[in-house]
């Protein structure tokens, strides 16, 4: 899989100067090179000065000169050494293959290298093979490179030189998706720094830990670090150092959503910065956040930037603070309020865009020169001055398929879609979409190892092309507009809407990935057709997907072809719809505002299809829900006379079958169950929870084999425990816990405080080492979605993910505990006495409440029980 950095536009990542040559990083840390102090080295600090300074293509040359004059003189350790800082370059430019041509020849000559000397030149050599082996997407080879780097830095004693190949190694097994031992070996450093004296090395690392960290998603821990690396360079007093840290702690507060803080941070940066790149960095990301805010005191900041802009020598920096600039300038011109024109006329768009792009063609660099073109590009777009946005665009799209950069060769081909459209080439629209999907596809990786706001950028650079994407596909101007039989014409619609269907899958793959920072599911798409043609012929599968301006639903009924229909309501219409269906499900005396609002719902998602679905004995719905859709509860849609859970049994799915589906009736129920009665002292917002006793209780009376941990027993250590010991196939977990469209938010509650989601993995892999089956059923019976937060179901997926689960049962609200002890005594005992479907058992349970109990008979005490994943 490819491993490329992706540079959004929003914020800029610190450069950090981590030893003493040839070091400019971001991540993953790169390597330096010690070369000898003798005059004839002159030419090597040529090609330094000229790197650091960011004239690459200058830097190339001088360092090419030098390759051959060791060449020539036999000295094949300063050639190696020239060789490698070249391949840096090479590196940073964009030119990987060349890089890994020129760092493979670097090493060649070091081949039988063991004294002391050469080692030393040896292991940042190493360093540097393993960035660019990252680059280039061989992330397993990076990481045994650089655990070949460690062991030198070891042989040698060089404690720092151990601290950079760690932090990169952490990366590695980041991208490799071993996202429990990065953050193990991250934690590990963290430690061993603490107890190294204060020195600028210390400061330093600290900020890189602290960066990687953030790129890691634990945010609050890069925090604390970068606090850290702050203090020490406070103490020690280097300006430098100070304004690097800030700029850091306000990327990671970015990250966090706290957008004041990361203001106040770059505001602290630039002040203190004694470099201008730093200070007009610093300015630029809090110029930026200003105007996301709509906030007209960003204005102010745009005559401080303009004078340092001016004094910026030609670099790469120069290039990528113009883009960034040029980019927020386009979003203040467009806000709705007036703003100071006679500012924006004196740091133009356009002359930002096109000095960039000149300044990219005098440097070689091919990468920046492509940003550039292509955001000049989108400002000629913007202006609807298509015909010269689509030959920009299509210079900046030749450009990246030239370097292999998928990472803005999507976004060229998503912006040249756009064009198209605009122009009625929906053909050819829809092809450069499919572009830019296809290269989406071989980012999973780097979606998420990337410095940023993880909702905005995903919101903002990659959602929206899989919804457009997919309104193409189903636009009047695609569908059923051929001149070809009846027959090829069902034929071809039949593969447009099997596409766009996949495609919306895709999307909420990619929220997934994006909300653990790392590429969590490597299973194959399996599409449901298959089970409910075959397998489960009694089930419906319904993908409805929320379009800007319309709701597409497509159905899938057994043993019939994929069939669509539009319902006629903006994205805007349908979610001040869905909103204030939830509010209401929460408020006890609102029943018939509830039945109303669900009637409205149950007309867009089944009334078109009802007579379908009753003739072709369909008796379970399985729902691919899109945006937010997922915060309300299928069971509650009303037809005018029963809910929907009167009639059948519902299903959430992501749309793919991660693991093959099972049927639970076949095999003996064992359940492992943990309760907590009263949460944590430091969770006292939680109320306790009675009920679970009872819970409890009621689950054996169902005749179901179960291994307790009740209260001060239901610890993290004991349940691992209990798990690797004991034979299981249901983990129940009768406590308070909250999803969150956020990692480090989606949480259950133990006896000795949270299990964050990212802990279900480890947590349970043991298991899967002695147990290869999967585990058949989460149960969480007293979480809730965070309060305010649309996305927050994204959190239940995400610990049915982590849990490796065929299926998760849980609540999307908090519930009467007593009414959640009925409903869980009911669900277990029909699936050990009917031998039902998941589905069913959980249907005849809610129904229980519904009719059986005059107390618990309002939606929002049977409603927020959903089953995701498997429902056999």
């Amino acid at each position: 899989m490819r491993h490329l950095k992706i540079n959004y536009f929003p914020v800029f990542t610190v450069l950090v100067l981590v030893t003493t040559f040839l070091c400019v990083i971001t991540f993953p840390v790169t390597a330096t090179v010690e070369i000898s102090s003798e005059p004839q080295t002159v030419s090597l600090q040529q090609g330094k000065k000229l790197y650091e300074s960011g004239r690459f293509t200058e830097s190339v040359k001088i360092l090419q000169q030098v390759v051959k004059k060791y060449r020539n003189q036999g000295d094949e350790l300063q050639e190696a050494v020239a060789l490698s800082n070249l391949a840096l370059v090479h590196q940073k430019s964009g030119n990987l293959t060349q890089a890994q041509q020129t760092i493979n020849e670097s090493l060649k000559l070091l081949e039988n290298t063991s004294t002391n000397q050469n080692l030393n030149i040896l292991a940042p050599i190493l360093d540097i093979q393993g960035s660019i082996q990252l680059d280039l997407g061989q992330a397993e080879q990076a990481l045994q490179t650089w655990q070949r780097s460690e062991k030198i830095y070891q042989q040698l004693n060089n404690k720092s030189g151990i601290v950079q190949a760690r932090i990169n190694q952490a990366q590695a097994w980041q991208v490799l998706g071993f996202y429990h031992r990065a953050l193990t070996t991250l934690t590990e450093l963290q430690q061993n720094l603490e107890s190294q004296p204060d020195s600028i090395t210390k400061a330093v690392e600290l900020r890189a830990l602290g960066d990687t960290l953030q790129l890691s998603g634990n945010l609050q821990q890069s925090n604390q670090v970068l606090q850290q690396s702050l203090k020490i360079a406070q103490k020690l007093d280097s300006p430098q150092d100070i304004s690097s840290a800030l700029f850091s702690l306000g990327n990671t507060a970015r990250a966090k959503q706290d957008f004041e803080s990361a203001i106040a941070f770059y505001q602290k940066a630039a002040a203190i910065a004694p470099d201008r790149v730093t200070k007009v960095q610093a300015l630029i990301n809090q110029f930026t956040l200003l105007v996301n805010r709509e906030d007209t005191t960003a204005q102010q900041l745009l005559p401080p930037i303009q004078n340092l802009l001016k004094n910026l020598p030609v670099s790469q920096t120069s290039i990528y603070a113009r883009i960034h600039l040029a980019q927020s300038l386009l979003k203040l011109e467009t806000k709705p309020e007036k703003v100071v024109r006679e500012q924006f006329f004196q740091l133009s768009i356009f002359q930002l865009s096109t000095t960039a792009i000149k300044q990219a063609q005098d440097l070689g660099d091919k990468r920046a020169e492509s940003f550039a073109l292509g955001t000049l590009g989108n400002i000629y777009e913007k202006t609807e001055q298509f015909a010269n946005a689509q030959s920009l665009t299509q210079q900046a799209l030749n450009i990246a398929l030239g370097i292999d950069t998928p990472d803005i060769t999507y976004r060229w081909y998503w912006q040249l879609g756009r064009l198209l459209e605009k122009q009625g080439n929906i053909q050819d629209a829809i092809i450069a979409y499919d572009g830019a999907i296809s290269n989406l596809q071989t980012l999973r990786n780097d979606l998420v190892a990337v410095n940023r706001d993880v909702q905005y950028s995903f919101k903002e650079s990659v959602e929206p092309v899989y919804r457009e994407s997919v309104a193409l596909l189903l636009s009047p101007q695609n569908v059923g507009k051929t001149q070809q039989t009846d027959q090829d014409q069902t034929n071809r619609d039949q593969k447009i809407l099997d596409k766009a269907r996949q495609r919306i899958e895709a999307l909420q793959l990619a929220e997934l990935d994006d909300y653990f920072r790392q590429a969590c599911i490597d299973a194959q798409t399996v599409i449901l057709d298959k089970v409910v043609d075959e397998d489960n012929p009694t089930a419906a599968i319904i993908y409805p997907i929320i379009l800007p301006q319309q709701l597409q639903v497509i159905v899938k009924i057994p043993k019939q072809p994929l069939r669509s229909y539009t319902v006629k309501k903006s994205q805007e219409e349908i979610e001040a719809v869905l909103t204030q269906l939830r509010e209401y499900l929460l408020e006890s005396d609102r029943e018939e505002e509830v039945q109303a609002l669900s009637q409205e719902v149950y007309g867009w998602l089944i009334e078109n299809i009802e007579s379908d679905l009753q003739n072709s004995g369909v008796k379970t719905l399985v729902f691919v829900l899109d945006g937010a859709l997922r915060n309300v509860p299928m069971a509650t849609l009303y037809d005018g006379q029963q809910y929907l859970i009167e009639k059948y049994a519902v299903a959430l799915s992501l749309g793919l079958q991660l693991l093959p589906p099972k049927p639970i009736a076949e095999q003996p129920l064992q359940v492992i169950a943990a309760g907590l009665v009263e949460p944590p002292t430091e969770f006292k917002k939680f109320p306790p929870l009675p009920g679970i006793t009872s819970e409890f209780d009621l689950i054996n009376r169902a005749g179901v084999s179960t291994k307790q941990l009740l209260n001060q027993e239901f610890t993290s250590n004991n349940l691992e425990k209990s798990v690797n010991t004991n034979p299981f196939n249901v983990l129940h977990l009768a406590t308070h816990g909250q999803f969150s469209s956020r990692p480090e938010n989606t949480f259950i509650l133990a006896a000795d405080g949270a299990i964050n989601v990212n802990q279900f993995d480890s947590l349970l892999r043991r298991r899967d080492e002695i147990r290869p089956e999967p585990l058949e059923m989460l149960v969480l019976s007293a979480c809730q979605t965070a309060t305010g937060d649309n996305r927050a179901t994204l959190g239940l997926a995400g610990v049915s993910v982590k849990a490796g689960a065929r299926s998760t049962l849980a609540s999307l609200w908090h519930i009467s505990d007593r009414s959640t002890a009925v409903l869980m005594g009911e669900f277990y005992r029909e699936l050990a006495t009917s031998k039902v479907t998941k589905a069913e058992a959980l249907r005849r349970a809610q129904v229980k409440l519904l009719k059986k109990y005059p107390n618990y008979e309002y939606p929002a005490f049977w409603a927020p029980y959903v089953l995701l994943g498997n429902w056999l």
